[in-house]
């Protein structure tokens, strides 16, 4: 009996010990993980497109515990305490030029965002505190990004999206601040994230006054998790931080030349070498294909050019550019139906350190000339009236050369093409949804024809404001389009004005979506989705586009106004008071005192008249002495009830 259970209790200490490695094997497997990327594009207005894009990943906590060594222990603190599912939070200064810089590629899709602040968060909390989980998010986020993050947590500035966003939860929150200023204080915490900080690496280059000299930057942190996902094929948490910003050269060049450029001419320094706790570190540069030289226009040597480029895999002998360094490889985007696709040279900074810096140079050969790809309609948004009192939003859309392309929305007789729009109004804009109308090609259409899906939500005074999402159904043989909504301007109470108020106040931009179009790139090589950056640009996201942010003029009232009366009343209470006091405080003895030794102080010639009016009147002389004041100083009296009643009318005049 003693030998079965001694046998008894050895299985178990072996199976045990089997668990236990295989635990410890699982875990050694999820590892944290970081890479570092940078993507360097000529823009056709002789500027220069730098997008940094560094990714932190670590495994569900479950299995890997709680203590990380890469990933920022700030962002897991937000992600546990409010149950966060995704999050996406950026920092803009300028706009975005779809016209010129593209808006069909994954970067202009997915990083140019709005001015100012812009922030949405997908909780896993019950319904019932989604708001109570955004507010407390943005007080942490304001406080760790030392930014006014927590001007979002009142009702007013906030809105629920139902479908304009991926989510499908119902627990998305949308917000934004189109008036945040973005400077070093928002730049320097977005870097501490990091591992390396900008000290090495990469994000060595970010030299402040080189990024915030261009002409429009934006830096982007999402956030995607499934820490709180029941299932065991986790991926855990995986941190995405992106930098975008369009610089000038400062390289001097002839004028139909293209600007040559260099990493020290961009950022002013170059790189020591990469992060010693990332496992990539990558610069690419992207070049389209259609690139065509002005010397030579005609269509066939234009095809030819085009082929030489896409197929000549040496550089050095390019008759268009010149790299300074020889690139590891050369990535090939594969053809694409909706659009033309571009090349990239690799470069890995692996192999440099500060002794042997990378400073990769650019330089183009001959003038040339080639264009962005566009979003199939350009939109802009404007206002329409004149006044304090009322006025319209007017939505503009053009087609543009990729409106030609043809996708899968067709009937029997026409194809359509599916807009989606997602616009949030402030309160004190009072729109009236119901004068909705629709113009094609400047011809007003029924809007039961030509919207697929619509939900609005009407503002609330001081609670809510308005929200419309709507999705409309265009022909695809249509060159312009137009919505309009007219609204009223409300009036604000003198404690909600801010201090510019003669500035106007900001609608935020319209979010723009094409469903049917999308903005990814598509390479060959399936090794080429493990790069995190070259995964990202082959995701599959649709066409976006941010409008303009619309400046509304309100009644506001003459804010010196109170100052002049805060003064005047101060005035008057300074007078009543100070007579007030005087007439309390006054001794009326040592008054009398004081003109008695006055007298007795009085001079010769004084003394002499004196005895000789008391000689001449036959009456003996005696020294004078002062009659006693009067207890009651009725002068005094009379300017104190002068001003009370003067502060009493003032008071009845104003009530």
């Amino acid at each position: 009996m003693s030998r079965l259970k001694s046998c008894f209790l050895l299985f178990l200490v072996l199976i045990s010990a089997s668990e236990s490695l295989a635990e410890e094997a699982t875990v050694e497997e999820l590892i944290e993980e970081f890479t570092e990327a940078l993507l360097l594009r000529p823009l056709p207005d002789r500027k220069v497109l730098a997008h940094f894009h560094f990714q932190s990943s670590a495994p569900p906590s479950r299995t890997y515990g709680r203590h990380h060594h890469i990933f920022p222990k700030s962002i897991y603190q937000l992600v546990h305490k409010f149950q966060i599912r995704e999050m996406e939070l950026s920092f803009t200064q300028g706009r975005w030029n779809y016209e010129r810089w593209g808006g069909f590629d994954p970067i202009s899709s997915s990083n140019a965002k709005p001015p100012g602040v812009e922030l949405w968060a997908d909780f896993d909390v019950p319904q019932s505190q989604v708001d109570d989980s955004w507010k407390n998010l943005t007080h942490a986020l304001s406080g760790l990004f030392c930014a006014s993050i927590n001007f979002l947590e009142h009702s007013t500035s906030y809105s629920a999206p139902q479908w304009s966003f991926r989510s499908i939860s119902g627990k998305l929150r949308y917000g934004t601040l189109p008036r945040e200023a973005v400077c070093t204080e928002n730049l320097t915490p977005w870097l501490k994230l990091l591992p390396c900080r900008d000290k090495a690496g990469l994000s060595s280059l970010m030299d402040r006054p080189s990024i915030y000299r261009g002409y429009y930057h934006s830096q982007r942190l999402h956030l995607k998790s499934d820490e709180f996902d029941t299932s065991k094929m986790g991926t855990g948490m995986v941190l995405e931080q992106t930098l975008t910003a369009v610089l000038q050269p400062n390289t001097f060049s002839v004028k139909k030349l293209q600007p040559s450029w260099s990493l020290s001419s961009l950022f002013g320094r170059t790189v020591g070498g990469k992060c010693s706790l990332s496992n990539s570190s990558n610069v690419y540069v992207q070049l389209e294909q259609n690139l065509a030289s002005e010397e030579d226009k005609s269509m066939k040597e234009n095809e030819a050019s085009k082929s030489e480029i896409v197929i000549h895999e040496g550089f050095q002998n390019n008759p268009f550019f010149e790299l300074s360094l020889t690139p590891k490889t050369v990535i090939k985007e594969a053809w694409n139906l909706q659009k033309e696709g571009s090349i990239l040279y690799e470069y890995s900074v692996e192999d440099y350190n500060e002794f042997k810096p990378f400073d990769l140079g650019f330089r183009w050969k001959v003038p040339v000339f080639w264009s962005c790809q566009q979003a199939p309609l350009q939109v802009s948004r404007f206002l329409l009236g004149s006044g304090n009192e009322r006025g319209a939003i007017a939505i503009s859309m053009k087609s543009s050369s990729s409106n030609d392309i043809k996708t899968a929305n067709c009937d029997e007789n026409e194809c359509w093409l599916r807009v989606g729009i997602f616009q949030v109004v402030p309160w004190y804009v009072k729109v009236y949804y119901h004068s909705l109308e629709l113009f094609l090609d400047g011809e007003p259409q029924s809007s039961t024809d030509n919207i697929e899906n619509i939900r609005v939500s009407p503002s609330e005074d001081k609670v809510s404001p308005g929200v419309m999402e709507i999705v409309l159904r265009l022909p695809y043989s249509v060159k312009t389009a137009a919505l309009t909504l007219e609204f009223d301007k409300g009036f604000l109470h003198i404690d909600e004005y801010p201090p510019d108020a003669n500035q106007g106040f900001d609608i935020p931009s319209a979010v723009v979506h094409f469903a049917d179009f999308i903005a990814n790139m598509s390479f060959d090589n399936n090794f080429l989705k493990q790069v995190p950056v070259l995964s990202k640009l082959q995701e599959k996201v649709p066409v976006l586009s941010y409008t303009e942010v619309l400046l509304v003029p309100l009644t506001t009232p003459d804010f010196s106004m109170p100052y002049n009366v805060i003064t005047i009343t101060c005035t008057v209470f300074a007078l009543y008071f100070g007579s007030l006091l005087n007439a309390l405080r006054r001794r009326i003895d040592e008054e009398e005192r004081r003109l008695r030794g006055k007298a007795t102080k009085s001079g010769p010639l004084t003394l002499m008249l004196s005895k000789l009016f008391a000689k001449l009147r036959g009456k003996p002389w005696q020294p004078s002495s002062p009659s006693p004041k009067s207890s009651v100083n009725y002068k005094l009296i009379a300017k104190v009830v002068l001003v009370a009643g003067v502060a009493a009318a003032w008071q009845f005049y104003f009530q």
